[in-house]
């Protein structure tokens, strides 16, 4: 999970930006965020 850490402040500084510029993003860059972490996160658990 390592690397998640790393890259979880870029992710969020470009999506705040992309908020900024056109709100109506918002549902789609929340959703694939919460899929990109969830499916990271089963899949370094052993679930998978």
């Amino acid at each position: 999970m390592e690397f998640i850490g790393k890259i979880q402040p870029i992710v969020a500084l470009i999506a705040g930006v992309l908020i900024l510029v056109k709100p109506s993003l918002l549902n789609l860059i929340v959703a694939v965020y919460l899929i990109y972490i969830g499916l990271y996160g089963i899949a370094h658990s052993g679930m998978i």
